[in-house]
């Protein structure tokens, strides 16, 4: 029987404390087992296939864990395959998969949370194969729950989200019907003296209840759901997820009602949450579904007004009648003048409003223009060289300047490819004196930066790193010449 231990901490985190010591948890015992068995047959090769892309007593740094958990990955893929054929020997390997996962641990920086997330997937392939091969789904339950229990680093957060969806009927059965056990027990439970926080009656009866909250959502169960968080603490989360499955049954005007009973909550927040922008979003779209389109563009026009952006206009413009856009469209523009220069210029680049972007750039000061992420600036700047060269030039002086007053030296390279697409701007609109002034203006102020400035004098100079060929041009031209020799 697996053992129980502390409660887990969110999978991308380094634990708190120190690994488990040898001896503690029960997958990291299953780990040095199976990985000190001699190969037998198909269930050893399997096994030293695990234990090799785990890499044993090697580090894995952040930059090097993506590679390392695609190898597991390609592992784990293995063992699915086996599922449909020998689900039973599937789940023995889904287990020192996990074990040795458990103790691979403490030897990579998984601040990236990919190593948590293949355990996860670990976890759904363990219940699938268990199913597949006819085992008691209350077994399945218990040992589930746990290594949820048993869980220092993290590797279950959240987990009962998907493994619900993995479970079949039977399995989702026994799954609901312990931790409900659970939840009805912590709700008489007197607190032990002294004892771990997480042991607390009160946090072991709010994670039970996260638990059934994703079996009812799993099964689809509004009256389940909705009766444990009144019974609990009801949050716009809760209505946004009740309102999705009133959806699916095709109940809209009972959805609408948790929609509308989400929002007040949500205005208790005094700096919102994910789940009142999404029900925002719902609300809308049943009020279309009932045939109050008219009160959804009044509200989507509402939120625009709030926060001008692409995302509000887009979503805007799906309320608006179509005889009716080109003058929402105008409304839309005029009332974003406002907003932030970044929203701005992202707005009416992807609203192909090429003239009022040429004409926003050219009123605004040099240094708001600085402040403004590359993200934006970049694609205005590219979408205005041709036609409007003088604005395209100062957005990439803009860049340029963003990345050398921050001194951000491992983007000199990318700042002098600004430059010099500014210096190419500045002398297709005739603005040769202006680039002087940006010349002048960077060896004034940038000098002293010895890893900048002999890039920056050669684009001055006329011979910057794009009149270089890159690494393909002389690729290609080499090819071509030994394919001209060859002719001859």
């Amino acid at each position: 029987m697996p053992c129980r231990g502390s409660i887990p901490s969110p999978r991308s985190r380094k634990p708190s404390r120190p690994g488990p010591t040898r001896g503690e948890g029960c997958l990291e015992s299953e780990a040095r087992a199976a990985m000190t068995r001699k190969p037998r047959g198909l269930t050893g090769q399997m096994e030293q296939l695990i234990e090799s892309a785990l890499a044993p007593g090697r580090f894995i740094s952040y930059k090097a864990s993506f590679d390392f958990v695609a190898d597991l990955e390609a592992a784990e893929k293995q063992i699915a395959g086996l599922v449909p054929t020998a689900p039973a020997l599937a789940a023995s390997l889904y287990e020192t998969f996990l074990a040795g996962c458990n103790e691979k641990a403490e030897e990579i920086d998984d601040s990236s949370g990919s190593l948590g997330q293949l355990v996860d997937e670990l976890f759904c392939g363990w219940i699938k194969a268990r199913q597949a091969a006819g085992a008691d789904p209350d077994e399945t339950a218990t040992r589930l729950l746990a290594w949820m229990d048993d869980d220092p680093y993290g590797f279950c957060y959240q987990l009962e989200k998907d493994a619900a969806k993995v479970f079949d009927k039977a399995g989702l059965a026994a799954f609901e019907k312990q931790v409900r056990a659970r939840f009805d027990a912590a709700a008489t439970a007197m607190p032990a003296p002294g004892g771990s926080s997480r042991r607390n009656p009160d946090y072991r009866r709010r994670r039970c209840g996260e638990i059934l909250r994703a079996v009812y959502l799993a099964r689809r169960n509004v009256d389940a759901y909705a009766a444990l968080s009144e019974a609990t603490e009801l949050t716009a989360l809760d209505c946004h997820a009740l309102a999705a499955m009133l959806v699916s049954r095709r109940k809209p005007a009972e959805a609408l009602a948790w929609v509308e009973r989400g929002l007040v909550l949500d205005k208790k927040n005094p700096h919102g949450s994910m789940a009142g922008h999404d029900l925002a979003h719902l609300k809308r779209d049943l009020l279309t579904k009932l045939g109050r389109g008219n009160e959804a563009l009044d509200a989507a026009w509402a939120e625009y007004l709030a926060h001008p952006s692409t995302y509000s206009y887009e979503d805007l413009m799906k309320y608006v009648p179509k005889a009716e856009r080109r003058a929402w469209h105008e409304k839309a523009i005029e009332a974003a003048k406002g907003t932030d220069l970044r929203s701005l210029i992202e707005l009416l680049l992807e609203t192909k409003e090429t003239e009022r972007l040429a004409a926003l750039v050219r009123q605004s000061k040099d240094a708001a223009i600085e402040e403004v992420s590359h993200h934006a600036t970049g694609p205005a700047a590219k979408k205005l060289e041709k036609t409007h060269p003088d604005v395209a030039a100062r957005l990439w002086c803009a860049q340029g300047m963003r990345v050398v007053k921050a001194k951000k030296s491992r983007y000199y390279d990318a700042a002098l490819s600004n430059f010099e697409r500014a210096r190419r701007c500045y002398e297709k609109a005739g603005l040769v004196a202006d680039w002087h002034r940006v010349v002048s203006k960077v060896r004034s102020e940038h000098h002293r930066k010895t890893g900048f400035i002999p890039g920056f004098e050669e684009i001055v100079a006329g011979s910057g790193p794009s009149e270089k060929p890159s690494f393909l041009e002389r690729a290609k031209a080499r090819w071509s010449s030994r394919r001209s020799e060859d002719g001859q």
